[in-house]
């Protein structure tokens, strides 16, 4: 998902800046970007390491100028029920789903607040509103989805904007191995939630995510603030 809303913002203009903890993915979805002719740079990086997340923040800033615009879309998904899920994995999960965004936001806005401008955008989920898969990860993007809209509500008198998409089932590769039962936990949980869930498909593409955040960023949602969006087709209303 993350390689196709990159794509999207180099197509429509936007010096981009990749990161990805893996080298080898990360330079292969880096030279897909430019082989099609547009401008992108890749750091490997991992949300968990403050220092890394700075470092990210530099490479855009030496390499374009300036940085207008943040997506935060790394995450650990997985199945785990709450009494299969000890304090070594609660903290593996934070550290990517919580704690990353957390560090991403307030390092990048030092550099918003002083221009009084900017866009940050948190991929969320379905599971932040109907938690229907493991504990830790449905309870990270209730968090990240409460962390949105406090951060709007720090940011309600600047041109800082700050929102949240939520996807509900789209396809990629953590997608369809959810629905193997393959996520760490397997598929236990979905037994026991698939009740409160309704879907009448097709699901998602990841370019349907890539457009909503497009939207946030650009003019159009110039008044779009705290918001959490969910792209689901419907499924989870």
């Amino acid at each position: 998902m993350g390689q196709t809303m990159a794509e999207l913002f180099a197509s429509e203009g936007a010096k981009v800046v990749m990161t990805a903890r893996g080298k080898e993915k990360l330079d292969a979805a880096v030279d897909g970007i430019r082989a099609k002719g547009y401008e992108v740079t890749g750091v490997v990086a991992d949300n968990k390491n403050l220092e890394d997340v700075k470092q990210v923040i530099r490479t855009a800033v030496d390499t374009y100028g300036d940085l207008d615009i943040v997506i935060n879309n790394a995450a650990i998904g997985e199945q785990k029920m709450i009494d299969e899920t000890d304090d070594e994995w609660l903290e593996h999960v934070y550290q990517t789903n919580v704690f990353g965004p957390f560090r991403f936001i307030r390092e990048v806005l030092k550099i918003f607040l002083p221009k009084n401008e900017g866009c940050i955008i948190n991929i969320s989920s379905v599971n932040g509103d109907r938690p229907f898969c493991g504990a830790s990860y449905t309870s990270s993007k209730g968090a990240i989805n409460t962390l949105t809209k406090n951060v709007a509500m720090r940011l309600i008198d600047t041109n800082i904007r700050i929102n949240a998409v939520a996807p509900g089932a789209t396809v990629t590769p953590a997608h369809l191995a959810n629905k193997a039962g393959e996520q760490p936990g397997g598929a236990k949980m979905l037994e026991y939630s698939k009740h409160f869930v309704y879907f009448p498909g097709p699901e998602c593409d990841p370019i349907d995510q890539a457009n909503a955040c497009l939207f946030l960023a650009s003019d159009m949602g110039r008044h779009v603030k705290g918001q959490v969006i969910q792209v689901c087709n419907g499924a989870f209303l």
